[in-house]
């Protein structure tokens, strides 16, 4: 059974900790089995890559993964770093920011 996270793919998250603290990017994937995301343009390394048919040697830089309690929800209001709760909406449930009271889902 895989685990339950309250980030998505495509959520709009800000760095709580670490050298890139502050930083805001979109979330491109969750690991689930390691508890960790990869988040656009941030923890940025360079990776030296040999030559293949299909791709060009040499060093190239790309996003590495962050542990998932290092990152925390862009509140869509304020655009602060905000936890999420979950409610019920009609028939739906749908994710909220706690801070604003916002719904995240579209």
């Amino acid at each position: 059974m895989s685990k339950k996270f309250k980030i998505k793919k495509g959520d709009q998250v800000v760095l709580t900790t670490g050298r890139d603290k502050g930083k805001k990017g979109e979330v491109l994937r969750v690991l689930r089995d390691e508890d960790r995301v990869v988040v656009q343009g941030v923890n940025v390394v360079k990776k030296h890559q040999s030559a293949s048919q299909t791709s060009q040697g040499g060093i190239i830089e790309q996003e590495a993964s962050v542990h998932i309690s290092n990152i925390a929800l862009v509140d869509p209001k304020s655009g602060d770093a905000t936890r999420v709760g979950f409610r019920t909406e009609g028939d739906r449930k749908v994710r909220f920011a706690k801070k604003s009271g916002e719904v995240v889902d579209v």
